[in-house]
């Protein structure tokens, strides 16, 4: 595998070539101005033609997105007036178009991206393999300039964006990217760590990172070259992060999408190890693929993957039957193009898998880990399909931060709790047309995970009132006047309600 023919991030003329892309306006707000959009979004599906419809102009943006984004060859005299040419000549970032000495075109793929707080970031990948990316990939060997397929770097994709969205972003002493890719995650990382670590098993893929945080003017991480958490034997962090090679596939053709090892074994394998890696306190946050299996309960298989001492959140948003699976991953390595009896043979290699390991479905997701060391972990499996609102990050820490509360305080405690309703929570009462008394009552998030969870008048009646002026056991009192109840009784079988509505987000310690 080699990277000698990749750009150079030498510092001064990275810097002049950021430069160049803020005043031509190469940023995702630059790009959404110019293009409009449905030409913007049809780029994100790989459909260039708006986009080349949108860039018939002459100026600096339009022979950016032509070049980086559209990959078409521009003049030498075109590109000087966007770019510092003999900066980008020089180390690889434009590459002389062989079939005219007068054009040059890029030598990869560099696409804005836009950070948490508005920042001006740039992600380099793979020509073609970027989100939108125009010149389309597959086969085997066919990787521009002639780079096997199995080593080529993507950029930015949907998986990508979920990580970034979930992951904590408190501020950390050390972090680790395992499986940088293209660098995305180490990226974001370097905003809140003090130190940030990158590997991947593909020297390719530490090189691309490199670049992307070069050029998006962030310090250089720590790149080491591995399998796993083989490169930092012995090391520990505050926040790990994983976008790994999750694809259950009955063999390893892709880097970036094959881990190597059987069924969802790779997956299972990084959760086990993760506890090992972390400090007191500490985040492991990965997406993750994992089998259904036939006579096993996907929630119970999953949790006994958690390695002691650490709490658990697992999330799954999809589930595909292994038919789907197969055949989305069968066009994402282009074995559609090709021929017929050849795609046939490597369908059915799927499903031989899967029929092997009684695979009856696919479940997607994400994990996240916080060691803690607690006797009673809370280690939570639960399916969620639903909208959510991203960035998630805060929402994912006040979920451990909630079950670190309800696991030190017994019932007694919590009625002396003062608790306040979360943002953003709506009550909506379900009931026929014209009838006294609704059906029932729903408490509605309309942040974060989005949630909903119906409670009877009761609950209904403590959600309203907890503003964190009051301990929970004297609003219970309150209420048992209220609807002419022993007060004991309310207070003996309203605690676990309470829980309830604590873990989900609904209600929130006062002074948290």
């Amino acid at each position: 595998m080699s990277t000698t023919h990749l750009p150079t991030a030498d510092p001064a003329r990275t810097a002049r070539l950021r430069d160049a892309l803020l005043r031509a306006a190469f940023t995702a707000d630059g790009l959404l101005e110019l293009l409009g959009a449905p030409a913007y979004a049809a780029l994100a599906r790989s459909e260039t033609v708006p986009a080349l419809r949108a860039t018939r102009g002459d100026g600096p943006l339009e022979t950016l997105v032509r070049l980086f984004l559209l990959q078409q060859s521009v003049g030498r005299v075109r590109a000087a007036a966007a770019l510092p040419l003999e900066d980008c000549l020089a180390d690889g970032w434009l590459l002389p178009d062989p079939a005219d000495a007068e054009q040059v075109r890029a030598g990869v793929d560099v696409r804005p991206y836009s950070g948490p707080e508005g920042q001006d970031w740039w992600i380099v990948s793979d020509l073609g393999c970027a989100v939108g990316g125009a010149g389309g990939i597959g086969g085997d060997s066919g990787g521009p300039a002639g780079v096997p397929r199995s080593e080529l770097v993507l950029g930015v994709g949907g998986a990508s964006t979920t990580l970034a969205g979930i992951t904590v972003r408190t501020p950390v002493g050390r972090a680790l990217d395992l499986g940088t890719g293209s660098g995305i995650q180490a990226l974001h990382a370097a905003q809140h760590a003090e130190r940030v670590t990158a590997t991947d098993l593909n020297p390719r893929a530490l090189h691309f990172a490199r670049l992307t945080l070069a050029l998006s003017g962030a310090p250089e991480p720590d790149l080491r070259q591995g399998s796993l958490f083989e490169p930092v034997a012995g090391e520990t962090f505050d926040l790990i992060v994983s976008n790994p090679p999750f694809v259950i596939s009955p063999g390893a053709r892709l880097t970036y999408r094959d881990g190597g090892m059987g069924g969802d074994d790779l997956c299972r394998t990084l959760v086990e190890q993760a506890a090992g890696r972390l400090n007191e306190g500490g985040y492991c946050q990965l997406l993750a693929n994992w089998q259904h299996v036939e006579g096993e309960d996907w929630r119970e298989r999953l949790s006994s993957w958690v390695p002691r001492g650490c709490d658990a959140w697992i999330v799954q948003r999809e589930v595909q039957d292994v038919a789907q699976y197969a055949e989305l991953w069968l066009r994402d390595a282009g074995d559609h193009r090709t021929s017929p009896q050849e795609y046939a043979a490597r369908y059915d290699a799927w499903l031989a898998e899967f029929e092997a390991r009684r695979t009856k479905g696919v479940g997607f997701g994400w994990i996240t880990l916080r060691r803690t060391g607690a006797q009673r972990p809370s280690v939570i499996a639960e399916e969620w399909p639903h909208p959510v609102e991203q960035p998630l990050g805060e929402t994912v820490r006040a979920h451990f931060a909630r079950q670190d509360f309800l696991r030190t305080n017994d019932d007694a405690a919590l009625l002396a709790t003062r608790f306040r309703l979360a943002d953003e929570v709506v009550q909506e009462q379900v009931g026929l047309p014209g009838a006294e008394d609704p059906e029932h009552v729903v408490l509605r998030q309309n942040r974060g995970m989005r949630r909903a969870t119906k409670v009877d008048t009761v609950g209904a009646g403590f959600a309203g009132v907890c503003d964190g002026t009051l301990p929970a056991g004297r609003i219970l009192d309150a209420i048992a006047q209220l609807v002419d109840e022993d007060p004991v009784l309310l207070r003996d079988r309203t605690p676990e309600a309470i829980r309830m509505l604590v873990e989900q987000g609904f209600l929130a310690p006062a002074d948290s």
